[in-house]
């Protein structure tokens, strides 16, 4: 009885789950109001990276939330300011969007970016909507994981 139980153990329920986590990811079907933000997050975080790499500071400065806008003042100071401090986002050669995860009054959009020196980076965009669509109101950056 006691090795049937371990069997049980060692081998089925590491399939069981296996199983369970994989249809809890192929089975998620987002609701539409979910999937026109994730749309719209990813079209304000794309065209915020696309304006980094036409020096457009104006339109890089438009994705900002108020409170980026409140604390770098002008669109020289921030787009500077990205340049010196996250130079993955400013000069990424590599976009792939990975999940985002809902806060209640915000969102969090993991993006995994190759950056100029071409390391890769995990991005963690905190973003919030407002009469003016989705903004960026944040991002944190770690070093992706490089896996198997």
């Amino acid at each position: 009885m006691v090795s049937r139980c371990r069997m049980l153990l060692t081998r089925v329920f590491p399939f069981a789950l296996l199983m369970l986590g994989l249809s809890l990811v192929y089975g998620y079907q987002p609701r539409a109001d979910e999937s026109g933000a994730t749309e719209g997050i990813h079209e304000a975080i794309l065209s915020q990276i696309e304006a980094f790499a036409n020096d457009d500071r104006a339109t890089a400065w438009s994705y900002a939330a108020d409170g980026v806008k409140q604390r770098f003042g002008s669109p020289d100071v921030f787009v500077r300011m990205v340049a010196l401090a996250y130079p993955a986002v400013h000069h990424a050669t590599a976009i792939e969007f990975r999940q985002r995860v809902p806060h209640g009054s915000y969102d969090v959009q993991v993006v995994r970016l190759r950056g100029p020196d071409g390391k890769m980076w995990d991005a963690y965009y905190q973003m919030v909507n407002g009469e003016q669509g989705w903004k960026i109101a944040g991002v944190g950056l770690k070093p992706a994981d490089p896996g198997i």
